[in-house]
């Protein structure tokens, strides 16, 4: 049995935490929250040691596993100190605050013999992953646009009763939705490169409001200029090339406004020679949106926090764990420190 330590009790901590404690293999050890209440709140619930302090969780002997679920300008301390105590480590997306915090985190992954990953749930999603394998298969021809939109009425949204989402060094909707829809584009295409964009915030520190960009996704294409760095920092043939063979790289648009009328969306459609699919609303796939025989192929959930903990754990005792390492990881907060204009280093 491996033995769990929660890092954040808010909301995400607590989905991860339930599914920990559903998985036939792991067992919640401890929990961590600077908040004593939260921590003591989920440590009631599953008969488990809190703490308010990482230092006193990873000083447990019995953790091997370490869940990094608080804000992201906090991972790095996190994920630091779960490695210098040799534990494994799962931490939530974005990697960090931005791609330079990533890098030095993808270092330390390296040098480490732990097992590491992020949560990024659309390597487990059904209608993203039938997304890929069709399109992979021709299924919608040769790929010639992907387009990501994004339509959030109000930011944060009403559940997200937390402060630093609103602002602009850690939060903001493209690092906490669009990065999910980034991470599909490059599993479907590898590397998107000449990325630029217009961006508007709501004020100077605050989050972005309206944003309007292009690039174009294909990491490893004839003629691709994938310098020898990237390949020797690639951990699968998908970090440079992607699941979609491709003779040219693909147009590509990001459209992203916060603060409007109507309803909230989030999607990523891939329109081809031969037809298009449209993943919606995180898990429904439709085939030819907006077509007389447009048609939903999938609306599945599926089980994605249970899939990583599973794949996870085959990792921990020696079989192939599908996971999204922390290379990949960066790769998606470079692009989107490139939109907001984050400084590279």
């Amino acid at each position: 049995m491996h033995q769990v330590g929660i890092v954040g009790c808010g909301v995400i901590g607590s989905r991860l935490a339930k599914t920990f404690d559903e998985h036939e293999r792991t067992e919640i050890r401890a929990v961590c929250d600077r908040v004593a209440e939260k921590a003591e709140s989920m440590a009631a619930t599953y008969d488990c040691e809190a703490v308010t302090a990482v230092e006193d969780l990873v000083d447990l002997d019995t953790i091997d596993i370490v869940y990094v679920g608080v804000p992201p300008k906090h991972h790095a301390a996190v994920v630091q100190a779960a490695l210098s105590a040799e534990t494994h480590v799962i931490c939530e997306k974005p990697i960090a605050e931005n791609a330079a915090v990533g890098r030095e985190l993808t270092g330390l992954a390296r040098e480490s013999d732990r097992t590491t990953a992020i949560n990024f749930p659309f390597r487990y999603t059904p209608g993203f992953v039938e997304m890929r394998d069709r399109i992979a298969a021709g299924e919608i021809g040769t790929p010639k646009r992907v387009a990501l939109r994004f339509r959030f009425p109000q930011w944060p949204r009403e559940w997200q009763d937390v402060d630093w989402l609103a602002g602009r060094e850690q939060g903001g909707p493209l690092r906490e939705v669009g990065s999910h829809f980034v991470f599909g584009t490059q599993e479907l295409f590898g590397g998107l490169v000449d990325v630029t964009a217009d961006v508007r915030h709501t004020a100077p520190e605050k989050y972005e409001e309206s944003i309007v960009g292009t690039f174009l996704a294909g990491g490893d294409v004839a003629g691709a200029d994938v310098s020898e760095a990237d390949r020797a920092d690639a951990e699968t043939v998908t970090d440079v090339g992607g699941a979609v063979a491709l003779d040219e790289r693909v147009h590509g648009t990001i459209d992203l406004l916060c603060d409007c009328a109507g309803s909230e969306e989030n999607s990523l459609t891939v329109e081809g020679t031969e037809g298009s699919l449209s993943l919606q609303a995180w898990r429904c796939l439709v085939a030819n949106p907006g077509e007389a025989d447009e048609r939903v192929i999938t609306e599945e959930p599926g089980e994605t926090t249970l899939t990583l903990i599973d794949e996870f754990v085959t990792e921990l005792e020696g079989g192939d764990g599908d996971l999204v390492s922390f290379a990949e990881a960066t790769r998606v907060q470079e692009v989107v420190d490139t939109v907001l204009g984050v400084d590279a280093e």
